[in-house]
C-alpha cells in the first residue's frame, strides 16, 4: 500500500526513531522488572512490538507486551461511525502497579491517549503510564504530552499524518498528505 504526498520518514529514518526511542526508554526506566509495553490499536501495535524487539535486543529482556482497542473508550466514537470497528484487547499480565508504556503511532489531538488511558484502568491501576509515540504533529485539545518522540513536526489542521508500515503490506514510511 502506497499513499499520495510528502514522505516526511522513510524506513531507515522510521528504524532510527525506533532505536532511539527504545534506548530512552531504557535509559529512563533502568528498572525494568515491572515495565510492560502496550500498543493501540492497530499500528500502535506494530510499532510496540518492534520497540519491545530492540528493547529485547539492548536489554537480553523480554518485556510483558499487550495490545489495546479503545474505540468505545473514544468521546467521539459516535461522529466516526454508528457501527464501530472493534479489535480485540490482550492485556496478558497484571496492570496493577505495572509501569506502562503505551505506544500510539500519530499524536495529535490527545484523544487517543484519554481514551487509552481509561481503557487501561479498566484492568488495574498502574504505578505510572509513559508515552512513546512516532509522530508528534502538535494540534493538542488535551494536556497530553509524549515521553518519547521519534518526529516533531507542526501540520496544519486539514493535512494528515499517515504511517505505513510493512506489516500491513507496504513499505515503512510517514507520509503527509494534504
Amino acid at each position: 500500500m502506497t499513499a499520495t504526498g510528502r514522505v516526511i520518514m522513510n524506513a531507515e529514518e522510521m528504524e532510527i526513531a525506533i532505536q532511539r526511542i527504545a534506548l530512552q526508554i531504557l535509559e529512563r526506566n533502568s528498572d525494568v522488572s515491572t515495565l510492560c509495553i502496550v500498543g493501540i490499536h492497530t499500528c500502535g501495535v506494530d510499532l510496540a512490538q518492534r520497540i519491545r524487539s530492540a528493547i529485547k535486543v539492548l536489554k537480553g529482556v523480554e518485556l510483558s507486551y499487550g495490545s489495546l482497542d479503545i474505540t468505545l473508550h473514544r468521546d467521539d466514537w459516535s461522529l466516526h461511525s454508528q457501527n464501530p470497528i472493534v479489535r480485540t484487547t490482550d492485556i496478558p499480565f497484571v496492570v496493577e502497579d505495572s509501569r506502562i508504556i503505551l505506544i500510539d503511532d500519530v499524536l495529535f489531538t490527545g484523544r487517543t491517549i484519554r481514551a487509552a488511558m481509561d481503557a487501561l484502568v479498566d484492568y488495574g491501576r498502574p504505578q505510572s503510564i509513559q508515552l512513546a509515540t512516532l509522530v508528534d504533529r502538535g494540534g493538542r485539545e488535551l494536556p497530553i504530552q509524549a515521553d518519547y518522540v521519534g518526529l516533531e513536526i507542526l501540520v496544519r489542521p486539514n493535512e494528515h499524518i499517515q504511517v505505513l508500515l510493512r506489516e500491513h503490506g507496504g513499505d515503512d514510511e510517514v507520509v503527509l498528505q494534504n
